[in-house]
């Protein structure tokens, strides 16, 4: 019977990847590329009955473990059989709900992250190598032992009350979706919502799921104000590849559904392809955008695939499960627009590649959205409505 082994501190000499020769000073890297002639190894691959309902296929150890998890046959036949894999939600007793960056290739420089790790089980999901922080696994645990953040509005009020405060628009669901199925059940994003409508604070959020819906009275209101906006990501229109590439996501018809009530609402919309995988959805920007217009979306954008870390290996067993005669085709695109790389991380290139296939996806994403009017004008978020509440004075005054 297959057994699962902790004994390895690090994994067998098959399971790992050639290195590199160390730069003067530094680390070995890590081979860039994955060699297509050798199939997805099996020692971590978890049963399909077990994993039922999951993107990943495998749940292998994270980079800064310092043990390797395998399965293998010991020739004895186990009492009973591995569990399968259940969502289980930890607290996240973080101290700080808003975090800063300075990339200089995205528009925001604050996020907030209701949620660590994701239950919709998107394989690309370049969120996924964050759970290796975590002691815990980029694959199958990513979106099974997920982590919430309760007190995240009081953490946001406390955080916008601060004197040294200064207002720009925070964005929402650009790590993990934050109206992914638990949602339903803790509402912390609703409470968020709710301290941002009130502070008069500008945000911009990013998800895949129509349980956005939910909270339209508060986005319509805030719209009214200039300070909201919903972007929703359709991968593709087919609900059979939906499925395999998005377990737990929402199908593409609620998707739509979900912007059509929006836009209706008068909250701005946006319609993300993203991410654009070669030779598996690349065809279907046309219509997406299309499907988008028509239920009256005004902006659109769009994100190649991306590679980092773990997630190429785990979209490499996707591959060879799903799709094994477009495996090697698929990697080989890939490369084509990534400078020969597996994935290239350079700032201004890593979310639309470079060479003439990246550039043949991105013109024919332009010249749609130039035909159905779309991205015509921008809505722009502003501050002019944030409004701290004053704070109490430390003691009484004389005068």
């Amino acid at each position: 019977m297959a057994r699962s082994s902790t004994a390895l501190k690090r994994p067998p000499a098959h399971l790992q990847l050639p290195s590199l020769p160390a730069p003067a000073g530094g680390f070995a890297r890590r081979a860039p590329a994955v060699d297509l002639d050798q199939p997805a190894d099996a020692a971590v691959a978890v049963e399909a009955d077990r994993r039922r309902g999951r993107g990943a296929q495998s749940n292998a150890s994270g980079r800064y473990e310092p043990v390797a998890r395998v399965t293998f046959d010991d020739g004895w036949q186990a009492l009973e059989e591995p569990p399968s894999f259940k969502t289980t939600v930890t607290v996240d007793a973080t101290r700080k709900i808003i975090t800063r960056n300075d990339s200089p290739d995205i528009s925001f420089d604050r996020s907030i992250n209701p949620y660590r790790g994701c239950e919709h089980g998107c394989i690309y999901c370049f969120a996924r190598p964050t759970h290796a922080y975590l002691g815990l696994s980029p694959g199958l645990d990513f979106e099974s032992k997920l982590f919430m953040k309760p007190e995240a509005a009081k953490l946001l009020e406390r955080e916008l009350s601060d004197s040294k405060y200064s207002p720009r628009t925070i964005a929402i669901g650009t790590n993990t979706d934050p109206y992914q199925p638990i949602e339903k059940q803790y509402q912390i994003m609703r409470r968020i919502l709710e301290v941002l409508d009130h502070f008069g604070h500008p945000v911009g959020i990013v998800t895949k799921s129509n349980l956005v819906l939910r909270d339209l009275d508060i986005l319509s209101r805030m719209a009214k104000r200039n300070i909201a906006k919903v972007a929703l990501s359709v991968t593709t229109l087919d609900p059979k590849l939906a499925r395999v590439m998005e377990p737990r996501a929402a199908t593409p018809a609620r998707r739509l559904d979900a912007l059509q009530q929006l836009a209706a609402a008068g909250v701005p919309t946006t319609v993300m392809v993203a991410p654009v995988i070669p030779a598996i959805n690349d065809a279907e920007i046309e219509r997406i955008l299309d499907s988008a217009a028509a239920v009256g979306v005004k902006e659109a954008g769009y994100v190649l695939l991306r590679l980092p870390l773990e997630v190429r290996d785990l979209f490499r067993e996707w591959l060879m499960a799903n799709f094994p005669d477009r495996y090697r085709h698929v990697f080989k695109l890939v490369r084509d627009m990534r400078g020969g790389k597996d994935y290239d991380s350079k700032w201004g290139e890593r979310q639309t590649g470079t060479g003439p296939i990246a550039w043949m996806i991105g013109r024919r994403f332009e010249a749609t959205c130039e035909k159905l009017g779309l991205n015509k004008g921008r809505a722009r978020l502003t501050t002019e409505h944030f409004s701290p509440p004053k704070q109490e004075p430390p003691q009484l005054t004389l005068f």
